[in-house]
């Protein structure tokens, strides 16, 4: 497991994008659960200045380990929707026209601008 001073010094000076963005409490989880897997990630609070818009944190990644974040994310999906009894042992199926589903929310549909159209991971 990374400490503080491990994603401090893996973070220093490289270029950050969002993995996710999500509430605070699931953000903090998301970044505990990578750490456990030695990808150095962190929270960053993202504002909004639209009026009552309710505050977002963004996991920030280097470029690289996106894709480890999104096949820890689809593991975490999968085992959730197994302990509750909604998904067949061995992963969500492709649907007809060839999409995957987000590791992060099921939804099988095309990307919009390398992001899922229904939660916005940040997939490509």
């Amino acid at each position: 497991m990374m400490t503080p001073e491990d994603v401090t010094k893996a973070l220093s000076d490289v270029e950050l994008v969002p993995c996710a963005e999500m509430a605070l409490m699931d953000a903090r989880r998301l970044v505990d659960a990578c750490l456990d897997a030695d990808v150095p990630a962190l929270v960053h609070r993202e504002a909004c200045a639209k009026p009552g818009c309710s505050p977002k944190f963004q996991v920030l990644v280097r470029p690289e380990d996106g894709p480890r974040v999104a096949a820890l994310l689809h593991q975490r999906w999968a085992d959730s929707m197994e302990r509750e009894g909604l998904a067949p042992v061995g992963g969500a199926p492709i649907t007809e026209d060839g999409e995957l589903p987000c590791p992060a929310c099921g939804t099988a549909a095309p990307l919009v601008e390398g992001a899922c159209s229904d939660c916005g991971l940040q997939l490509d």
